[in-house]
């Protein structure tokens, strides 16, 4: 198993805390030299808040930790490709490498829809690195929608 996969196995213990909670179960991580300095689960139902995705949550608990708005030399594990608030609040952050699971074709800034982080326009541009751990974050997705599926043709 690749660093990369050991870092994103925290990232689905993070989506799998979302997934109990009736939220979209996208997890994230932000490591800094060798450790875990912020974490994040998507919390938009249980806030109402538009803007508590995983990656969003998990930066702020990182620049809180460093005291700073800059991460650089941090890298940024997320189970699901981020959108365009989150791919700003990372480019903004100056995170220096991001790490996706699956893509999103819905929403995905990171290469799907849009490449905010590999624009040249912008003032920096975090390496990105797609499809690790794809397959976990794909399952734990289709299993959350199938539920929901499933309540609604209930009626619950």
């Amino acid at each position: 198993m690749s660093l990369h996969e050991q870092w994103m196995k925290q990232a689905l213990r993070e989506a799998e805390k979302a997934f109990v909670e009736n939220e979209v179960p996208v997890g994230a991580v932000v490591v800094h030299e060798g450790k875990i300095i912020g974490r994040g689960c998507n919390q938009i139902e249980r806030l109402q808040d538009p803007t508590a995705h995983a990656e969003m949550i998990a930066i702020t608990a990182a620049a809180n930790h460093l005291q700073s708005r800059r991460l650089e030399g941090c890298t940024l594990y997320v189970t699901l490709e981020p959108c365009p608030m989150c791919a700003g609040a990372i480019v903004l952050a100056r995170i220096r490498t991001l790490v996706f699971g699956s893509y999103d074709p819905k929403a995905g800034a990171c290469g799907t829809l849009f490449s905010i982080p590999e624009d040249k326009r912008l003032n920096h541009n975090p390496h990105v690195i797609a499809g690790i751990c794809d397959r976990e974050s794909e399952e734990l997705l289709k299993g959350f929608f199938g539920r929901v599926r499933t309540l609604s043709s209930r009626g619950e």
